[in-house]
């Protein structure tokens, strides 16, 4: 059962065919296949809107609006612009997740996406200093800053990192109307031949280290993809605190 009160029908089946494929547990054979869509989603629609270039400083935007719209009318929005103008595309999140949309004059000018964790940061988990046990619980309790877009057309110094700041204001209320429970901690990663990463640290995100640029399913200890930067920020002063004990909130 999930903290908002949802059965965990899925994650118990994955975790049940992962036994299976690991030689753990038989399964009974596959009696007949199910009809998924979600196995054959479309990429998002393309989405017309006004793209005049918009060239100010942070005061000239005016005020502001910061709107939380994943299960809202604007999400389909969202995941077009995603898919149009972010470089890795639109991806459909899995597991708990959220979707802010900031607006300025009514015009969409940003996009930021948050999901569930990576189970296992080797930095991150120094950083944090929890137990393994700590950890297996209280992942949950950790935001992923998965995408983050500011749209082409826009170029407003400082936007970025107080987008940033905004959203850190108000994740930890947001998470707990739409799952049950805060989080306390975000993380995201940076690639660092692409982007230097200016914004999260003028938003005071701390430089963790690096990936070990293996990915969780690795079969060795060599790398085989590009190392990336790990930023993190406690939305807590007590987070190690809270993280520490299996079964905070």
């Amino acid at each position: 059962m999930q903290a908002n009160g949802a059965l965990r029908d899925m994650v118990c089946r994955g975790l049940m065919l992962e036994l299976h494929r690991e030689g753990h547990i038989e399964l009974p054979p596959v009696r007949y296949l199910r009809n998924n869509p979600l196995a054959r989603r479309t990429k998002p629609a393309p989405a017309e809107i006004d793209d005049t270039p918009l060239h100010t400083s942070l005061a000239g935007l005016g005020a502001l609006e910061l709107r939380q719209v994943r299960r809202t009318p604007d999400e389909a929005l969202f995941n077009s612009l995603m898919e149009q103008h972010h470089y890795l595309g639109y991806t459909q999140p899995v597991g708990e997740h959220l979707k802010y949309m900031a607006y300025a004059g009514g015009r969409p000018v940003a996009c930021l996406a948050w999901s569930s964790a990576p189970r296992h940061l080797g930095e991150r988990d120094r950083f944090i200093g929890w137990s393994p046990e700590a950890r297996l619980k209280n992942i949950g309790l950790l935001a992923y800053n998965t995408r983050f877009l500011i749209l082409p057309w826009v170029v407003v110094p400082h936007l970025a990192s107080h987008l940033l700041g905004r959203v850190a204001r108000e994740i930890a209320g947001d998470w707990r109307r739409a799952y049950g429970h805060p989080v306390h901690y975000l993380e995201t990663f940076v690639d660092p031949q692409r982007f230097r990463g200016t914004c999260y640290r003028a938003a005071n995100w701390i430089l963790l280290g690096l990936t070990t640029g293996r990915g969780k399913d690795a079969t060795s200890s060599k790398a085989n993809r590009p190392l990336k930067q790990i930023l993190g920020y406690p939305l807590v002063k007590d987070f190690r605190q809270r993280l520490a004990h299996p079964g905070a909130k």
